[in-house]
């Protein structure tokens, strides 16, 4: 039985540039094992299976996966998959498109910008802010020193269906020489901190942009993502928790990968209502491959 099967860019301004993603459709019958065997298969940092038709609350049920295992919730996936079902399952839908994911259900809007380009926008599930670390550790396994980590803020892990350590550090430099050592990592592996980092810091590349990051994580080994969805979603509640800009609004542009090249643009909204949080995080998507999975 042959299912369609899409490659799509997301968080690009430009076809080949961005987060790659594979969404397959009509996944009914599909098992958990043949799914995670077409992850490894594409060796996409994740590909998304999409059910045939939406539930009863309207949401498309949706599984997330990397090459390794199963993710609970995943930025740069809400925005691809719900982007080829608003044009491909149902073109003639009014509203956001709703995703039924392992975290929930995640609403994704789509709005024109001042250039015409349509941006998807997925709104981020109840973010926790949990443990901090030293920065003696995390410094060493990144292979950067202890006095390239920013002291306002701290090293801090995040947790919205899967975590994540956000790392504020001083420079662009400092980002680029960064690189995530596993064996150095396990420390604090050990204390139950996950081996996926953000780091992120205020010098970029673009006046037009307001912060640079990088995301590595341990999927067979370490890996770096080109725009990391989920994460820019960590970083607007760690943000507006610790008040590192002024004001109650963040409205934030995000340049991530262009060490690997693949220069990606990650638009982020956050704001505190009363004691909680709001977190948006916005992309473009753009399609490059339509085919079957045999």
């Amino acid at each position: 039985m042959t299912r369609p099967f899409h490659i799509v860019d997301v968080f690009a301004e430009r076809p080949y540039a961005g987060n790659q993603l594979a969404v397959v459709l009509g996944v009914d019958g599909l098992s958990e094992e043949a799914m995670q065997q077409v992850a490894a298969e594409t060796n996409y940092s994740e590909t998304t299976f999409v059910a045939s038709a939406p539930d009863r609350d309207g949401g498309f049920r949706v599984r997330i996966f990397t090459p390794a295992r199963e993710l609970a919730f995943a930025g740069h996936p809400i925005l691809g998959t719900a982007w080829v079902v608003r044009h491909r399952l149902a073109p003639n839908a009014t509203g956001p498109v709703r995703l039924n994911i392992a975290a929930g259900q995640v609403p994704v809007a789509f709005e024109s910008s001042a250039d015409g380009s349509e941006v998807a926008w997925f709104v981020a599930p109840p973010v926790l802010l949990g443990a901090t670390c030293a920065r003696e550790p995390i410094a060493a396994a990144l292979g950067i020193a202890v006095e390239d980590i920013e002291t306002g803020t701290p090293v801090q892990q995040v947790l919205a269906g899967t975590s994540a350590m956000i790392v504020p550090v001083r420079s662009l430099k400092a980002l680029r020489r960064s690189r995530l050592d596993l064996q150095a990592y396990a420390p604090l592996a050990a204390q139950g901190f996950p081996p996926l980092v953000y780091l992120f810091c205020s010098e970029t590349r673009y006046p037009q942009n307001d912060l640079s990051a990088r995301f590595f994580f341990e999927a067979h080994g370490v890996r770096e993502d080109p725009a990391t969805g989920s994460a820019a979603a960590f970083l607007g509640a760690y943000l507006a928790e610790h008040r590192v800009f002024s004001g109650p609004d963040l409205n934030l542009r995000i340049e991530q990968g262009y060490e690997i090249r693949r220069p990606s643009l990650v638009l982020l909204r956050a704001r505190m209502a009363g004691p909680s949080r709001e977190v948006r995080v916005g992309g473009q998507v753009i399609p490059i491959v339509r085919g079957e999975l045999l």
